[in-house]
């Protein structure tokens, strides 16, 4: 057998030229950062954090079967997932990742808790990798509840299916549709005997998108399923499995709350005041159909940013058109928001937009208007 030389012996035997391409090698590799390990979660309600922000969590409560999370520094990967519960029940799972508090389990450095009237805007993102090959749902789940609440299971879960596979279906029955956040949605509203549950379901699959969450909180405010002195405890993005699930991937997430100075959360200026709004509801009506000249008055002490009301037209009503103003949804609950040229309302001043109709029936105005989720009082 023969010998290699002693490392030392090779080197001297090397060319200058050689020696220096091996100096430059190892300089680099030295100054080269450690690769960043992916953590793998297996235990049932493992988690771990990522970015300090931001919880990932295993949540393995509806079956005994193994599931595994591969977490990395954006999201996570579902690496195993074994078993399956029957389609017309709940789910086995939801690894996820959050903003806020699961279970007394709070994510660094968050500003949830936070009441509604507070809030501004909680703008998020959310990017999501799928497999056709697994019954699931790929959900960003938004919870509320009257408290601060840190622990256990809050009053009302607003659910926004981005995907769904399989012969599955949200808690509830189907009430409708709307517009949210310049998308079309299918809405499902139920109870899982917990917790009230309203739902927003993607006719097609959305692998990624920016959005106010703050939208669909308004429209569970107007649906009587939270109120403006409610708060906002956690957002949370990821899946529910029935079946398989292995690959699915939440490959990016972020979530901000925007709270206090005077913001769009909060008309009347501070932390937790009541409403300083008032709203004017004129109308024209037809056989069939009518118009609406809404008037928005700021009465309170700070400028109104972003502005969204909030209300829901009476049964039999649907709008058509409308001006000064973008109307999510065309019938039930709709939500007209700012343009450009009319985004701030200041102390003491007013917006107005309006919008045309079609109405069944008997006529009438809506009860109740919110403004960025805080309720108004009527002229």
């Amino acid at each position: 057998m023969r010998l290699l030389p002693h490392r030392l012996d090779t080197a001297r035997a090397l060319p200058g030229s050689l020696l220096a391409v091996f100096a430059l090698v190892a300089a680099l590799l030295a100054a080269a950062p450690s690769a960043h390990a992916d953590t793998q979660i297996c235990d049932a309600y493992g988690s771990t954090t990522i970015q300090g922000r931001y919880v990932v969590q295993n949540n393995r409560w509806g079956t005994s079967a193994a599931q595994c999370i591969t977490v990395t520094s954006s999201g996570f990967k579902v690496s195993q997932a074994d078993g399956s519960v029957p389609t017309n029940g709940a789910p086995k799972s939801y690894p996820s990742v959050y903003n806020g508090c699961h279970y007394t389990n709070c994510s660094p450095g968050t500003a949830l808790p936070a009441r509604l009237d507070t809030i501004s805007s909680a703008p998020t993102s959310i990017s999501y990798s799928y497999v056709s090959d697994a019954v699931y749902d790929a959900a960003y789940d938004i919870w509320l509840d009257p408290t601060a609440r840190k622990d256990g299971v809050n009053r009302t879960e607003i659910m926004v299916w981005f995907n769904k596979v399989g012969s599955i279906q949200p808690v509830g029955s189907q009430t409708g549709t709307a517009t949210v956040a310049g998308r079309s949605w299918q809405v499902w509203s139920g109870s899982n005997g917990s917790n009230n549950v309203l739902s927003f379901v993607a006719p097609s699959a959305i692998g990624s998108w920016n959005f106010d969450v703050m939208d669909f909180v308004q429209q569970a405010v107007s649906r009587q399923l939270a109120s403006s002195n409610w708060y906002l405890t956690s957002v949370q993005a990821g899946f529910e499995p029935w079946q398989n699930g292995a690959g699915l991937a939440v490959t990016s997430f972020s979530s901000e709350i925007r709270t206090g100075g005077g913001g769009s959360g909060n008309p009347g200026g501070g932390s937790g005041g009541q409403a300083a709004c008032q709203v004017a509801y004129a109308t024209n009506v037809w056989q069939g159909g009518f118009t609406a000249d809404v008037t928005i008055r700021n009465t309170g002490s700070a400028p109104v940013d972003a502005w969204k009301l909030a209300f829901t037209l009476p049964s039999g009503q649907g709008v058509t058109s409308a001006w000064n103003a973008t109307l999510s949804g065309s019938s039930g609950a709709v939500t007209a928001s700012a343009l450009s040229h009319n985004t701030q309302i200041a102390p003491g001043g007013s917006q107005t937009f309006g919008f045309q109709g079609s109405y069944g029936g008997t006529f009438a105005a809506p009860s109740s208007f919110t403004l960025n989720g805080t309720a108004c009082t009527t002229a």
